[in-house]
């Protein structure tokens, strides 16, 4: 029995761009390949009452200075150099993630992924002006194309199924992880992932 680890993500969640870029280290020291699926974190805090970082705890003397610090330890701790922080945050991401399904439908997602978070959160841009997401695409070597096809009516059943789904299995936010049927929320949680792969695995 193989060992199935999912990754729900969306482009506008910081959070999930820094666990994407730890991700294939993962992936390279379990030979386990993460399925990773588009939701859209908007839909998910409708459904469940949740709020970002900034509007739920703004108002608490030090807690956003400290989610910070320790977004600085994650940076350092992967040796990540190139993250910048999208002066255009919060970014409507509903084009984008539908654009998401449609490119894992014709199997390009991987290419879609590193484009999207590269704009968004290395060379960040204001991701939801569809001029300024077109111009992203060809100058990452995308057929700008996409952005039609992810305005089909299978595309946004699917992204509205997938988000459904996500909040029936436990999810409340991204990033979130599955490693069989057991969740994991949060950048922070990747060690916890990582162990649950390697147990799954000696009990496959």
């Amino acid at each position: 029995m193989s060992v199935k680890a999912e990754f729900l993500f969306d482009f506008g969640s910081p959070n999930a761009f820094l666990a994407h870029r730890v991700i294939p280290h993962i992936e390279k020291r379990t030979g386990v390949k993460f399925v990773y699926k588009p939701v859209l974190l908007g839909g998910i805090f409708k459904a469940t009452g949740n709020q970002s970082p900034m509007q739920a705890f703004g108002h608490i003397k030090n807690k956003l200075a400290y989610e910070q610090l320790e977004t600085q330890r994650f940076i350092r701790s992967h040796g990540i150099s190139d993250f910048k922080f999208n002066p255009f945050f919060p970014v409507n991401t509903l084009n984008l993630m539908r654009m998401a399904v449609a490119a894992q439908s014709e199997g390009i997602l991987p290419r879609i992924m590193d484009a999207v978070f590269h704009h968004m959160w290395i060379a960040p841009k204001k991701m939801d002006d569809p001029q300024v997401v077109k111009a992203a695409l060809v100058e990452s070597g995308i057929d700008p194309a996409l952005l039609e096809r992810a305005q089909a009516p299978d595309v946004k059943a699917a992204l509205i199924a997938n988000t459904e789904d996500a909040v029936v299995r436990g999810a409340f936010g991204i990033p979130t992880f599955f490693v069989g049927e057991e969740i994991f929320f949060g950048k922070d949680r990747l060690r916890d992932v990582e162990e649950a792969i390697h147990v799954a695995m000696a009990s496959a």
